[in-house]
Parts: C-alpha cells; sequence; structure tokens
C-alpha cells in the first residue's frame, strides 16, 4: 500500500509543479506539507535499497514526501525564473565541497551500496535546501518558513505530550530517537524564544511563537536527554543576552524573562529528582562505551586519515573481521554488533577522513559566523530575532554534537539545513530587509519580486 501511496505522490510531482508555476500563492501551502511530512516520516518515505538492521546514519535510499514536495517547488520557481543559479552562496559551495571530499571513501568502503545511501540523503537535503531558499528569494515570505518551523515544533510537543502522560519515560516525539528530539526542539526553540523577548505575545503569529518556543523547552526536558539540557544555559543565555542588547526599552524583556523563570524554576523542581537520576546514576558503561568507541574513531583515522573508512560504513569497520575495535581496547561480545562513535565529528573524520571534517567543521562555522553578523546587521529590525536564535540554537548543536552523532540523522538535518537556508537568504538580502524596515513593510513583504 506504501508503494502504492508513494508511486501516487511520484506522479503528482510534474502536475504540482506545474500548478505552482501558475499559482505561486500556492506555494506556502507546500512549506505546510512539508510540516506535515515531518510528522509522519515513516509513512510518507520509501526506502530503496533498505538495511534496516544496519546501525548507521542511512539504513537505505531513502525518498521522502518532504522531498518531493522540495522538488516540486523547485520546480516550479525554475519555471517562474526565480531560480537564478544552481548554488546559492558560500555556504552551499562549502556543503557541496564537504560532499565531494567524502566521495573518495568510497574506494575504502567495504558497502559502496551503504556509502551511496548516505550520499543520495546530502543531495536529497541539499534540494531541500535550496528550494527554500529559493523561495524565500522570491517571495520574501519569510513568515510561512517560520510558521514551518513552528508547526513542527508544536507538532513534536503534542506527540510528546501524549507519551508523557500516557507513562512513556524519556519520550522521543516525532523523531527517531529521544537525542534527536532534544538536539532538534534546541535548534528550532532559540528563534522562537527570541521573538517572545522581542515582541511578547502579540498577535496571532506571536501566540503561535510563543506556544512553539514554550513547547520546544518543555519537549526538550522531558527527553531527560543529559546533553541537550546541558547546553540549553548557553544556546537560551546567548539569546537572552542577545534581545536584551537589542530592545529598547530593556525593561520590556525582563519583564517578560520573569515569568519565563518562575514557571522554569517550578518545573525544574518537579523534575529535579529524575534529572537528578540522570545526570548523577548514569550507568558507567555508558562513558565508557564512549570513550571506547572515540579510541576506535582514531585508530580508523589514523589508518585512513585521508578517505576514511568509508562514508556510512563505520558499522561494518568497527565489528569483526577488521580489528579497529582490538586496537582500541574494546571487547566486542561474540555475536553482537557495536554501535556508532558518540560524536558528529569523529564519526566523519573516521568513515571520510579529515579533509572531509575539516570541511564539515567549515561549513558548520559559516552559519554561526554568518547568524552573529547577521545579528548586527538586523539590529533594530523585525528579523533580529531569527538571527540571534539561530545563533543561540547552533552554538547548542554544536557542542551537544561533541557527544552525540545525531547531526548525522535525517530528520534533524532536515531542521539544520532549514535553519541554514534562512540565514542563507538573510545574508544574501539583509540590506533590502533594513531598507524595508525603515519603509514599515510588514515582515514577510519584503523584498517581494
Amino acid at each position: 500500500m506504501k508503494y502504492y501511496v508513494f508511486s501516487f505522490a511520484l506522479l503528482g510531482v510534474i502536475p504540482l509543479a506545474l500548478l505552482l508555476f501558475l499559482n505561486s500563492r500556492w506555494m506556502k501551502f507546500v512549506l505546510w506539507g512539508m510540516a506535515l511530512a515531518m510528522f509522519a516520516w515513516q509513512g510518507t518515505a520509501i526506502n530503496f535499497l533498505s538495511h534496516e538492521e544496519y546501525r548507521g546514519s542511512a539504513r537505505g535510499m531513502e525518498v521522502s514526501l518532504l522531498y518531493l514536495l522540495s522538488f516540486a517547488l523547485l520546480l516550479a520557481l525554475m519555471l517562474r525564473g526565480k531560480v537564478r543559479k544552481a548554488v546559492p552562496d558560500g555556504g552551499y559551495w562549502v556543503y557541496i565541497i564537504y560532499l565531494l571530499l567524502c566521495l573518495p571513501s568510497f574506494s575504502a568502503a567495504e558497502s559502496v551500496e551503504l556509502a551511496w545511501c548516505e550520499v543520495w540523503k546530502m543531495i536529497m537535503l541539499f534540494i531541500f535546501s535550496i528550494s527554500v531558499f529559493w523561495y524565500l528569494r522570491a517571495t520574501g515570505d519569510i513568515n510561512s518558513v517560520m510558521m514551518l518551523f513552528a508547526m513542527i515544533v508544536i507538532g513534536n510537543f503534542l506527540s510528546t505530550a501524549k507519551a508523557h502522560y500516557a507513562g512513556v519515560y524519556q519520550p522521543h516525539g516525532i523523531f527517531p530517537h529521544r537525542n534527536c528530539m532534544g538536539m532538534a526542539m534546541n535548534l528550532l526553540g532559540p528563534m522562537f524564544f527570541a521573538h517572545y523577548l522581542m515582541y511578547g505575545v502579540r498577535g496571532w503569529r506571536g501566540i503561535v511563537f510563543t506556544l512553539a518556543g514554550a513547547g520546544a523547552g518543555i519537549a526538550c526536558l522531558w527527553t531527560y536527554s543529559r546533553g541537550s539540557i546541558a547546553v540549553m544555559p548557553v544556546g537560551y543565555g546567548i539569546v537572552a543576552l542577545a534581545c536584551l542588547l537589542a530592545k529598547r526599552p530593556k525593561t520590556a524583556v525582563l519583564k517578560r524573562v520573569a515569568p519565563i523563570l518562575l514557571v522554569g524554576f517550578l518545573g525544574f523542581v518537579v523534575m529535579l529528582p529524575r534529572l537528578m537520576d540522570r545526570f548523577a546514576n548514569a550507568p558507567e558503561a555508558s562513558s565508557n562505551t564512549r570513550v571506547e568507541l572515540a579510541r576506535c574513531a582514531m585508530e580508523m583515522i589514523i589508518d585512513e586519515p585521508v578517505r576514511g573508512v568509508g562514508i556510512n560504513n563505520w558499522g561494518i569497520k568497527i565489528n569483526p573481521p577488521y580489528d579497529y575495535a582490538a586496537l582500541a581496547g574494546r571487547i566486542i561480545p561474540e555475536g553482537m554488533a557495536d554501535g556508532v562513535v558518540e560524536t558528529v565529528y569523529l564519526l566523519v573524520g573516521a568513515e571520510c577522513g579529515l579533509p572531509a571534517l575539516a570541511a564539515m567543521l567549515i561549513w558548520f562555522g559559516w552559519y554561526l559566523v554568518l547568524a552573529l553578523v547577521l545579528m548586527r546587521r538586523l539590529w533594530g529590525t523585525r528579523c533580529f530575532f531569527i538571527a540571534a536564535g539561530a545563533a543561540g540554537g547552533l552554538a547548542m548543536n554544536y557542542l551537544q554534537s561533541i557527544l552525540e552523532w545525531v547531526l548525522r540523522q535525517q530528520m534533524n538535518l532536515v531542521c539544520l539545513m532549514g535553519v541554514f537556508a534562512v540565514l542563507s537568504y538573510l545574508g544574501s538580502e539583509w540590506r533590502s530587509l533594513v531598507a524595508a524596515e525603515k519603509k514599515a513593510v510588514p515582515l514577510g513583504k519584503e523584498g517581494s519580486r
């Protein structure tokens, strides 16, 4: 049945693109469809070359409804002459270089099929991200993209709340794992937190964004993910400080922070016993495993520093007959498959080599620096909250990635590359946005073409 639905969706891509070409006002509904695809990812994705039991970052050549909608949107924009170049800006060029530097690892991969599955995922994510970027450049409708993020956050919160009150310990919401959910909420939540600090609960959009900000924070805490909770003060602290410095008068921010601190403190007191248990009584085997897997990754990097052992081939190379685990002193019980190294940085370095790792770090850093630069450029405008929130969210994701490999997970990368698309748009259009602000053009109409 799933394949019939997928075939129907695939056949609908061209007609949908033509519909969007004829009536651009429907494009925003495609964004809402992307949010719905995130809610039901497993039910709206087909996994070709499936390896469901494989322990790695890609378990097949997956085609999601979200990607089909992205392709239709991008095709419609191309037909309307709105896509001016294949690679929008420097950040996307760095991503392409990162992808290309992963390709030499194919020569070391035992399973070229699994390696291709990861590269396919990277290509699909690129299509999604540039479709969002060119939609923004064509319409200036940043509100609809922010509403897309808000729908993802609120939908995830409702799913998490349902599981939490049904007695599920450490629920994961719409994401495949609690750590994935915690990291995604830490990426998107700060933007809505920044909006609340700057504008409060004003109008229906203010209500939705405030609910999204609160939902992101609560859902993250409900995961009891140590990494996600540990980095929250850093990211949200960056946002609060930025908004405090930007807002005039500052008393408005302080008044909005006060109830959050009060509610947050009360919630923290309620959750404190479980939080203490998570941090104080964490199994020693967990930390030992992290250290041992990190040593295994270092053995792989020492053995193959340039090309790596094969993109998405960690799950093969960590197990016998390969001796990386033995060289690192890790003993794997016979008949068991070992896990993935718990940091995205060592995972990329081990699988793809140091050049690819360097490219990924530059790619990550590019957008964090861009967010910080945009905070200065958009100072005093109604898009400032996006830059401030993105800076806090990216800081949290990058810090948590020292302890997690989640930023190789597909749904998290959708969120990340969606934020990157927004930052690239703001980076390319900040002058017109500032000019529009001076003319008091409503947010979402700036840059319309």
